[in-house]
């Protein structure tokens, strides 16, 4: 009977090698190049064998993966019955961290974090930038999609917003600005929170429609809005100079002196740096608040929730409003370090990217956010020879962490509330 299990796993891991060289032949054996207008085809037969062999031993680890994932999954629910059968009695498998180590940890983050631009160079310190604006994307999305439970498919066009908003006010404002005699890095600073208001503005006029709404219905709107934000500027060539976009625009500068770009570059690192710090003190507050805890309640049970006397209205109003405000920081943050903004910078794969950072890291998670946004940012810029296979290692991650990691990276820990059973006198 084993020789025969042996037989048939060898069968079906031959059967996925067949699959997986028919698959990847046109990817990885085929290598089509362009000389003088005229497509000439490299066959790589040298692949073939390595594929393969590759595909024999994956199929070997999935089967067994997905065996120890099911026991695992059912050792789980093993312990929530327990758990359940004995409610009256304390029981934690969770070793509780020390408050004095995790305080230590994240002072010695931060202090590297500080640290960072200057142990590194100019072309590291842009890189921590981008991931430093997307992990605010994130945690901003995070409100939306991990609290409040309201799939956006369109985040990206609030930060477009907060971009276009930096750039439309140093391209109509600015020349009136400089004419003036004043400091045109200033300019970073009043279109901060002028761009922070108005993402939020146009949060809550997405919201307005769409408060009946929900799951793909949802979805398909925010997917449409994000779209519409897009032509809107792509054609819009008088007023956002459409698809040329807005170039030129102004770094902040240091007390009235204009930076050289490798101590801009700094000086942007650490304004991202405290506008995270912020965002993280923020989301965590709004967790621990009466709105937080509404948003939850909506994210779970809709109805449930309106029975018990919860506004839906004005907390779908707050959640859209709340995650496009961060939207709008980072992207003011964004046209500052790039100094060029355009529609092709806001797209749908933009929004995506800001989806799996919340998913891969842990939905309503704020360490799993961090995590997956620096993850997904980070590593294709490492690994720039992977650069043609980015969106394939994306696609076989996410599938992935959906099926062995279904709630992220770092899940979030819920608040538990236990009961112990008091001994009556006898």
């Amino acid at each position: 009977m084993k020789v025969q299990t042996i037989l048939t796993e060898i069968k079906k891991s031959l059967t996925v090698a067949i699959w997986f060289i028919i698959l990847f032949f046109p990817i990885m054996v085929m290598k089509v190049s362009v000389s003088r207008g005229v497509a000439q085809i490299q066959f790589r037969w040298n692949l073939i064998l390595p594929i393969g062999v590759a595909g024999f031993v994956l199929s070997f680890i999935w089967r067994h993966a997905l065996v120890w994932n099911e026991s695992h999954g059912s050792a789980k629910k093993g312990d929530g019955a327990a758990m359940s059968s004995s409610s009256l009695t304390r029981r934690s498998s969770n070793v509780s961290v020390n408050p004095f180590s995790r305080s230590v940890g994240a002072l010695l983050l931060l202090v590297f974090a500080a640290a960072f631009p200057f142990l590194f160079g100019m072309y590291h310190t842009n890189v921590m930038i981008t991931a430093f604006i997307y992990v605010i994307l994130g945690l901003g999305l995070n409100i939306v999609v991990g609290l409040g439970g309201l799939l956006n498919l369109g985040y990206a066009a609030f930060f477009g917003v907060g971009a276009y908003t930096y750039g439309l006010i140093w391209k109509y404002v600015g020349p009136s600005f400089v004419a003036a005699g004043f400091d045109p890095g200033w300019l970073f600073w009043i279109s901060l929170p002028v761009a922070g208001v108005v993402a939020m503005l146009f949060g809550v006029l997405l919201s307005l429609p769409v408060l009946r709404l929900r799951g793909d219905y949802l979805a398909i709107i925010t997917l449409a809005f994000g779209e519409i934000f897009h032509m809107v500027m792509q054609n819009s060539s008088d007023l956002t100079g459409g698809a040329t976009g807005i170039s030129l625009i102004p770094r902040p500068w240091f007390f009235g002196q204009k930076l050289a770009p490798g101590d801009a570059a700094t000086y942007i690192y650490f304004i991202a740096l405290v506008l995270v710090i912020i965002t993280i003190f923020v989301v965590r507050r709004i967790e621990d608040s009466r709105v937080g805890r509404a948003l939850e309640a909506m994210r779970e049970d809709q109805i449930a929730c309106q029975s018990m006397g919860v506004d839906l209205v004005k907390n779908k109003l707050i959640t859209f409003a709340l995650g496009a405000f961060w939207a709008g920081l980072a992207g003011v943050l964004m046209a500052a370090q790039t100094t060029y903004i355009n529609p092709d910078s806001f797209t749908l794969s933009e929004s995506m990217i800001m989806l799996m950072s919340v998913v891969v890291g842990g939905t309503g998670s704020i360490p799993g956010v961090i995590a997956g946004a620096m993850i997904l940012k980070l590593l294709p810029e490492y690994f720039r020879m992977l650069a043609q296979y980015r969106m394939l290692i994306y696609g076989i991650a996410m599938v992935l962490i959906i099926i062995f990691k279904s709630d992220g990276l770092i899940p979030r820990k819920r608040k538990q509330y236990t009961f112990e059973a008091k001994e009556t006198a006898k």
